[in-house]
């Protein structure tokens, strides 16, 4: 199965028979049957799509993603029969007004906690040898983090509007504390900043994250929730909440992992203006796609981390229409 990365202008994907085409300034740069195509992105605003390939992509269950040059993604098609059941999209809004809302938002935390200390043993342990004192700073950090997992375990309440800012408070700190181990790692990085970062490492992160946002987003839309109803981050328009939610067990497995492992193999960064060049874009989608096929042991069994996100967003729906334990996937080391 194929993922087609679209990339530059000039550029066009259309339907030629049964086949998916892209086109650069009329040259044929992609062919392949839409059976064997997983998804499609499309990273550049240069790029013409036409009604008949985005026909094709939603009757074969094929997402059509469009991200931004910092990597936000402002465009997901999927087919609206991929939506499942009403009755789980019933049950997730009602579980936002009893204790389901509120042990999903605390596997969540906990889920990205415990991945994020994960990550820093990682990045840590070639160092005990190599720079012991890097190692020891890390370490701090590391049980700084697993402390504040624990903390976050044994919040209490009636509904997760009880607990939201216990919640906040954890997380921000447990962040703070991941960033500041990621930072002693990786000297370059000035520490993390969101959507408008101009500095090399953070715009990495972004555009990775951009990436994985749109694979939670489909995620949850095949597993029947609805992306736009979470718990920990609050309700705004065009705001997708539950994705927000659940990526955070991801980050840092899939795309901090990533980034930082491009970074420590001095791969040079190459900057357009103040966003990442096509070159730098290409091979930072692709970093991700690699992390993505990576498999890891998820309840007894060997997954891709691709097919956990969805065993999870599944799992979100079990949870709240059936009542299934929820479990929060935490990254290994």
């Amino acid at each position: 199965m194929s993922e087609v990365f679209v990339e530059g202008f000039g550029v066009s994907v259309s339907k030629k028979s049964e086949r998916l085409v892209v086109k650069k300034k009329g040259e044929v740069v992609f062919e392949r049957p839409f059976y064997e195509v997983e998804r499609v992105i499309v990273s550049t605003e240069g790029a013409t799509v036409s009604a008949a390939a985005i026909h094709e992509c939603v009757k074969g269950g094929i997402p059509v993603e469009f991200l931004s040059y910092s990597g936000s993604p402002y465009a997901s098609l999927v087919s609206p029969h991929l939506g499942g059941t009403v009755k789980t999209r019933r049950a997730q809004l009602l579980a936002y007004e009893d204790g389901r809302g509120l042990a999903l938002g605390k596997a969540f935390a906990v889920g990205k906690l415990k991945s994020t200390a994960n990550n820093l043993k990682y990045y840590a342990k070639y160092r005990k040898s190599s720079d012991r004192a890097a190692y020891d700073f890390v370490y701090r950090r590391v049980d700084g983090i697993e402390a504040l997992a624990a903390e976050a375990g044994d919040i209490e309440g009636e509904c997760v509007d009880e607990a939201r800012g216990a919640l906040l408070n954890v997380e921000g700190r447990g962040a703070n504390l991941y960033w500041e181990g990621v930072r002693r790692i990786v000297p370059e990085f000035p520490g993390r900043e969101g959507r408008g970062a101009t500095d090399l490492v953070n715009s990495l992160l972004n555009y990775g994250y951009g990436i994985l946002h749109n694979r939670i987003l489909s995620a949850a839309t095949r597993a029947g929730l609805d992306p736009y109803a979470g718990y920990v981050h609050t309700d705004r328009p065009g705001k997708p909440s539950l994705v927000l939610d659940l990526i955070e067990e991801f980050r840092g497995p899939v795309v901090d992992r990533a980034v930082v492992g491009m970074l420590g193999t001095g791969f040079s960064v190459g900057m357009d203006g103040d966003r990442l060049d096509e070159k730098t874009r290409k091979l930072t989608a692709g970093r991700v796609r690699e992390r993505l096929s990576v498999r890891a042991t998820h309840r007894g069994k060997k997954q891709t981390l691709e097919n956990i996100i969805h065993i999870q967003a599944r799992s979100v729906a079990s949870f709240v229409r059936d009542g299934v334990l929820y479990k929060p996937f935490v990254g290994s080391w």
